[in-house]
Order: structure tokens, then sequence, then C-alpha cells
């Protein structure tokens, strides 16, 4: 064994040696519909006044600590209760670490427990922070097995529970109800993560709940409202909850530049929200056109996605690879056999992939 090999060997841990690095494909010349993305930009009048604002950003001294201009207009305008404060994340992906780190290490090998099919940082997280992750299958219909949940949380009494509001890959809202079973069972066991990263189009929210349930944590992104670029998430729970979160925290985490693009998309918000609505009327279209075509299967969203059963999904990627339309290919994932998950676009982008999936159906 050569040096190196020696090293990482006496060195890093060995999942970290088996596993892979998240790898994000590259889109150049290709209409990306692989990453849920809004496809539309501020308007030029907004983006010049946003330029002269970043212009005037103070670089070379670190960002004010403690954010609170800009988690004050969180708050304020993105329906925090009040009494709750925020904590602030590089995207969502920092605080799911943030929270996996804050209830691992010691003697203590937790488990932090999720809905699979789900968001792939859930289970990486958990193997980053040294905990054991446990899956629970969705039913066929993408809809939560509330039996084998609860059976799950009474067997293993995980530390983290994450539930996404929508859900991600498959777009699904969950059943309010049972959710808040759930909440109910982990009780002081353990802590239930409500992600709402896809909650623009889903117009509903377990936000104004947080006084109810002192062991929930709401997550969400402003990544999926139109500022994917400038990796920022946010959480709001009960202040006693929060503080040892922030102890987590790095300090630092946001950068003035993201501070100033996000004080600035919040005093223009309706801009976004009226975008939000149109992706919401053209997933509606585009799931009904997807829907008419023989043998191709719509599963119903609250997204601004659509995972898409297809007859020959190989046959059908290659097509969109030809025509230049990156979507993610989910056939891999157990339960989503034969799908694709494509985020939902302008009119001009969707008619292009809708295109190219009938162009396949019709080859096949």
């Amino acid at each position: 064994m050569s040096f190196i090999d020696t090293l990482i060997a006496n060195t890093i841990r060995p999942e970290i040696q088996a596993d892979q690095a998240y790898v994000v494909p590259d889109a150049d010349g290709y209409i990306k519909l692989d990453a849920m993305e809004n496809p539309y930009s501020l308007p030029a009048h907004l983006r010049e006044e946003l330029g002269h604002r970043m212009a005037a950003a103070v670089l070379n001294r670190y960002p004010l600590p403690s954010n609170a201009t800009l988690k004050h207009k969180i708050c304020a305008r993105l329906g925090v209760p009040d009494g709750y404060d925020v904590i602030l994340g590089n995207g969502s992906d920092e605080l799911i670490s943030i929270m996996a780190t804050a209830v691992s290490g010691g003697a203590r090998r937790p488990v932090i427990l999720a809905p699979t099919p789900g968001f792939v940082m859930f289970s990486r997280s958990a193997m980053l922070a040294g905990a054991d992750f446990v899956g629970v299958p969705l039913c066929a219909d993408m809809t939560l097995d509330k039996a084998t949940m609860l059976a799950n949380i009474a067997e293993h009494k995980p530390a983290l529970v994450f539930l996404a509001y929508p859900n991600n890959p498959t777009g699904t809202l969950f059943d309010p109800a049972e959710m808040v079973e759930i909440i109910q069972t982990v009780g002081n066991s353990g802590i239930v993560v409500v992600d709402e990263a896809y909650g623009p189009f889903a117009r509903t929210s377990f936000m104004e709940r947080l006084p109810e349930f002192e062991n929930m944590v709401v997550m969400r992104t402003v990544s999926k409202l139109g500022l994917a670029g400038i990796r920022l998430g946010y959480m709001t729970a009960a202040p006693k909850l929060l503080a040892q979160f922030e102890k987590v925290r790095p300090p630092y985490n946001i950068n003035v530049l993201t501070q100033i693009a996000a004080e600035f998309a919040l005093d223009h918000l309706e801009v976004l929200n009226d975008q939000a609505s149109l992706l919401i009327a053209a997933r509606e279209q585009l799931a009904a056109d997807l829907a008419a075509l023989p043998g191709v299967t719509v599963f119903p969203s609250a997204a601004n996605f659509l995972l898409v059963r297809l007859p020959d999904v190989d046959a059908s990627c290659a097509r969109l690879a030809a025509d230049k339309v990156m979507v993610k290919n989910v056939s891999k994932i157990n339960g989503l056999g034969g799908c694709i998950r494509v985020t939902v676009s302008t009119p001009e982008e969707n008619a292009v992939f809708l295109d190219a999936i009938k162009a396949s159906l019709t080859s096949h």
C-alpha cells in the first residue's frame, strides 16, 4: 500500500472512504430542468438597483454575526410567529448538518429517521455526523406509511425525524393530520423537522403551528423561490431549542453579499410570489399534458417539479439528452422505477421538454 493510501486508511473514517462525493452534472448548453430552480430572474430595474447595493457592500470586514436586520425581515415578511427567532444557514444543507451535529457525538450514536425516497441530505448528513439513518419507505402512491413510521419511531426512538412538506423527489404533500400524529408520538424524546423548502408552491405551512409543538422545527430555504444563487436557508423553533442549535452554527456563515441580496429580495417579495404563481399554473398544465400521453403516470405534486413514470425511462432520457434537456433520472431509487423528476419551467422550456417526451414515446 502506498504512503497516501496508508495515510487515508489511518485517518479518514471508513464510511467516508466508502462514500462518493456529491456530483452536480455540468449543464452548459442544456435546458436545465433537474434542480428545481426558478427559471425567472428579477426584472431589469430591480437587478440594476440590487447592483448598486452590492457595489456598496463592505467586503473588507466580516459580516455582522447577528444578521439582525436580515433575520428581522425574514420574521416580519415570511410568517414567523411572534416571539420566535430564526437561525440562518448556507442553504438548508448547512441547517440539516447543524441539527445532525447537535444530536450526535459522545457515547451516543443517535438515529435520524425520514421517509424514503426523500431529500438525500437527510441521510448524508446523518452519515457525516456519525448517526444512523433509518429510511421508512413511502406507500406506492408516495404518501406516508403512517403505521410503519410510528412503528419505527417506537423501535428506534430517533433524535431527529425529517418530514419534507412537500416531499422531494416525489412532490407529495403529506397528510397534515398524520404529520401531527408523528410529532405528538415523538414527543420529548426527539425533534421533528418540517422541511418546507417547496412551501412557496404548496401555499400551506406548519409555521403558524409552532407554538403547539415544542419539539418541532420549521426549516425553509429561499432557493426555490428564486434565489438559489445566494444559498440561504432559515429555521425556527421554540427559543430554548433554537438556542442549542445556535451553539453549533459557525460564526460568519452568511456572507455580506448574501445578506444584501436577501434583504433586497424580501423588500420585493411580491415579485417572487408572482413568479411562484406562474409556476403553480404551469405545473398544473404540464401535469395535465403529460398525463394525457400513453403509458405516462404523473404523481400529484405541490412543489415546482413533477415526478413522472415513463414506459421506457432510458429511451426518454436519451431523447431528452439529445435535445439538450437535463432532467433528474431517479429510476434507480427504490420505489421510483421508471421515473424522472422534472422542474416546472417557463412555457417555452416546458414545451421543449414535452416535445422530447412525445418523440421518445413515438419512437418506443
